[in-house]
């Protein structure tokens, strides 16, 4: 349950090049820099609910280990895929529903941060987390 709490953004590496390889456009990457996300996770055995919350939408998810479901990105892109616990990492493997192409995810606890990692299309970007 180590990632269970509220989890703040605090800084990203390469988020903006991970954008542009996924196609938003520059205003979009210009705001989804400074998108002040917040994600407040509780799991319960293989159940997660995640709330997501920054400043261009407020949502819910609700997925079980290794169980597909759909879900969409800040933008509108349409993914459908799994998360899966290997060890200590969540480990997230997505297929995009407008093109086919996959992207992968990954969280885990390092010290007292979260770190999400995303590849796409060979690039790979970084998200920082902090407990709030």
């Amino acid at each position: 349950m180590a990632f269970d709490g509220v989890w703040k953004v605090e800084k990203s590496e390469n988020y903006d090049k991970f954008m542009e390889i996924m196609g938003i456009n520059i205003v979009k990457r210009k705001l989804g820099a400074h998108d002040n996300l917040k994600l407040t996770i509780k799991q319960e055995g293989n159940k997660f609910t995640i709330q997501e919350n920054s400043n261009f939408r407020n949502i819910e998810i609700v997925f079980t280990l290794g169980v597909n479901f759909d879900y969409s990105l800040a933008d509108g892109t349409e993914l459908n895929g799994t998360w899966d616990m290997k060890g200590t990492q969540l480990v997230g493997s997505f297929t995009r529903k407008d093109n086919g192409k996959k992207l992968d995810a990954l969280r885990e606890i390092v010290g007292d941060e979260m770190i999400q990692t995303y590849t796409y299309e060979g690039v790979i970007a970084k998200r920082f987390f902090k407990k709030a």
